[in-house]
């Protein structure tokens, strides 16, 4: 391999095998004057990867490498990039590209620019392809590339550039903060986050779980008030329109009680939905009317809601409850398919790239 030329990755080639993997050699996207090349040192395993290689939401760009959870050093800068050095520790998260011209753009929200390049499984709009992070390198845009506080472990800190981002960025832009009461529906990958964010951010949270098998890790984690949908009888009367919004971070639409989550908001509170579930949710017109409520979605975060996560995570010592596993073809096999199962606590973190990518 002759960096800066081509790069390595695992790349998954076919969906009826989507948790194998085979080590491929890429060339990267052309490098442009504002880009920066990192050497990467960990990246989370994300549900996401998950959905692309199995073909559940589209039948995937193959061959694919996934990964847009990463951690590793700056080797290489653009001219015009400002504020990087060589060496410098940073993070990627889902997303590379956006026009940065556009008046959504302009308004701060590159993460719907209708051009977005994702972090993988992308074309960029000069052909060039977007490979993911169980490789060996990536080549970004700098805007999309974020300085990782001292404090922050690099293993721990993976899962937040995706994860993270996803739930804290709706949080923040609905007020979250003292005297807001918060639902989180979904103890998980994107669940537990949404807790620890929202209890440092100082609102009082009531999180939503099928069953009580996980209502201890959701008090560890920061909750005020655990629901069973499942076992509590009458949840939704007892707190009804209690609520200020809804984070919905749930994988499956499948017997989801949309009725019932949004009979507890308040009048006009809002439902947001990051997990996105392959099967679509039932429900009606009717069911807004009573409290006149929202349902809606969010995705990802801008650039300044990224680093001021990352900051309040350094302040306030949150970080992943996460599992390593090696990037090699056995680790990301195992990591694909227990995600796929939900049989991680709560998420992947892939290591071992020195000794994968020589």
């Amino acid at each position: 391999m002759a960096y800066p030329d081509t790069f390595e990755g695992f790349a998954v080639t076919d969906t009826a095998k989507w948790s194998t993997t085979k080590k491929i050699e890429f060339t990267p996207k052309t490098f442009q004057e504002h880009d920066i090349d990192v050497k990467i040192h960990a990246c989370g395993i994300c549900g996401s990867d998950v959905h692309t290689v199995c073909g559940g939401w589209a039948k995937p760009d193959l061959p694919v490498i996934p990964g847009h959870e990463i951690v590793g050093e700056v080797v290489r800068v653009g001219p015009k990039v400002e504020g990087f050095e060589i060496g410098q520790r940073v993070g990627v998260g889902a997303q590379v590209w956006a026009c940065l011209e556009c008046d959504t753009c302009k308004d701060n929200n590159e993460t719907y620019c209708p051009q977005w390049v994702d972090t993988y499984n992308a074309t960029y709009p000069d052909g060039d392809k977007a490979w993911g992070g169980y490789s060996s390198h990536i080549r970004v845009h700098d805007h999309f590339v974020f300085p990782i506080p001292d404090e922050l472990p690099t293993n721990a800190v993976a899962p937040m550039l995706c994860a993270g981002i996803t739930t804290y960025s709706p949080l923040v832009r609905n007020g979250a903060g003292p005297g807001k009461k918060v639902g989180i529906i979904g103890i998980g990958g994107l669940g537990h986050f949404a807790i620890m964010w929202a209890r440092a951010l100082g609102c009082e949270v009531y999180t939503f779980s099928r069953t009580h098998s996980k209502e201890a890790d959701a008090k560890k984690l920061g909750t005020d008030h655990f629901i069973a949908t499942w076992e509590d009888k009458d949840w939704a009367k007892k707190i009804g329109r209690k609520l200020d919004f809804i984070i919905s971070c749930g994988n499956s639409a499948t017997n989801f009680d949309m009725d019932g989550y949004l009979s507890v908001l308040k009048v006009h509170g809002k439902l947001i939905s990051v997990g996105l579930p392959e099967e679509p949710f039932t429900l009606s017109a009717g069911s807004f009317i009573k409290n006149g409520c929202y349902l809606g979605s969010s995705h990802l975060g801008n650039r300044q809601e990224m680093l001021d996560m990352l900051k309040l995570a350094a302040e306030k010592g949150i970080g992943s409850w996460y599992e390593e596993l090696p990037i090699s073809e056995e680790g990301l096999k195992e990591g694909l398919e227990r995600c796929h199962s939900n049989d991680v606590k709560y998420r992947f973190t892939l290591t071992g790239y020195d000794k994968a990518f020589k």
